[in-house]
């Protein structure tokens, strides 16, 4: 049965939130806090975390960060009343996978839940051998990114994101395509994931030395361009 970690302080949101999920079959583990959470996470594995940001106890960017580095195979959902983008953005970089503002309705959250869950924490690519565009290799079984000698350190999704692109160096990827294949093909909701996984996974990349480029094409999708060494 898939774990779920439920943390959720607001008694009322936590009953209605752990009751329907487990009425779809859910094995959940509610948590009103984020020291609970993060002692929860240390002794038990969790294949998906949904994760209120407005805690009592601790700052939920900071439960965040220390989640993922305690559960890097789980996929992780923040649950947050703000709306402002830069909390969507800092919460994505802190570790998320994915976000769903408040007030959630419970279809939608069913739906990504199991959206996430069909792909799992690290969807395959449909890549089986290692792939070299310029230096930059990408070794798809072993989920590791090498510039030259130099392993480049990737979350999942960024990942999952460079692999998709380096199938066809130099040729454009549609957002919609992505979204399908690193996320999921019935994907409901907001693509800002992408843009902030995106963002981070260039980032990644420019610090790493002269690594290919990923091109943003406007109103489509990126482009790995091809880097000759």
């Amino acid at each position: 049965m898939t774990r779920l970690l439920l943390v959720e302080d607001d008694e009322t949101i936590g009953r209605v939130l752990d009751s329907s999920l487990r009425r779809h079959g859910f094995d959940v583990q509610w948590e009103r806090s984020g020291h609970r959470a993060l002692s929860s996470a240390t002794t038990e594995d969790f294949d998906l975390v949904l994760l209120d940001l407005g805690l009592p106890d601790l700052d939920g960017i900071e439960v965040c960060r220390r989640l993922r580095a305690g559960q890097p195979q789980a996929v992780l959902v923040i649950l947050t009343a703000r709306k402002d983008e830069m909390d969507v953005i800092v919460g994505l970089e802190a570790g998320a996978d994915d976000y769903l503002t408040k007030p959630v309705r419970l279809g939608e959250l069913l739906a990504r839940v199991r959206a996430h869950l069909r792909r799992g924490p690290a969807g395959a690519s449909p890549l089986t051998i290692a792939v070299e565009v310029g230096p930059l290799r990408i070794d798809v079984q072993a989920r590791r990114v090498y510039l030259h000698d130099t392993e480049i350190p990737l979350r999942t999704k960024e990942f999952d994101l460079l692999a998709r692109l380096a199938e066809n160096p130099g040729a454009a990827v549609s957002r919609d395509s992505l979204m399908t294949d690193v996320w999921d093909a019935h994907w409901y909701g907001s693509t800002k994931t992408l843009d902030v996984h995106m963002a981070s996974l260039r980032r990644k990349l420019a610090a790493a030395g002269r690594a290919p480029r990923i091109s943003t094409l406007r109103g489509h999708g990126y482009r790995l361009e091809r880097l000759e060494e």
